[in-house]
């Protein structure tokens, strides 16, 4: 993986760590789908290299499961 890479996938597993601290006052199902949107664009950054859309797409795919989870 090229250093542009490293540090981009770097900035958005940070970003969405930072972001998680934001949860304090969201309902529960509001918590899960944030954690669940934070944890599926890590595994999609990681499963695609660090690819842009992989993240988007995995960032979408663990926010729906992590609203879905807290019904």
């Amino acid at each position: 993986m090229t250093k542009t890479k490293r540090i981009a996938s770097a900035s958005i597993v940070l970003s969405v760590l930072l972001s998680l601290g934001a949860c304090s006052g969201m309902s529960k199902q509001g918590q899960n789908t944030a954690i669940g949107a934070g944890v599926g664009a890590v595994g999609g950054a990681v499963l695609t290299g660090g690819s842009t859309l992989g993240t988007l797409g995995g960032a979408a795919v663990g926010g729906v499961i992590g609203h879905e989870a807290s019904k």
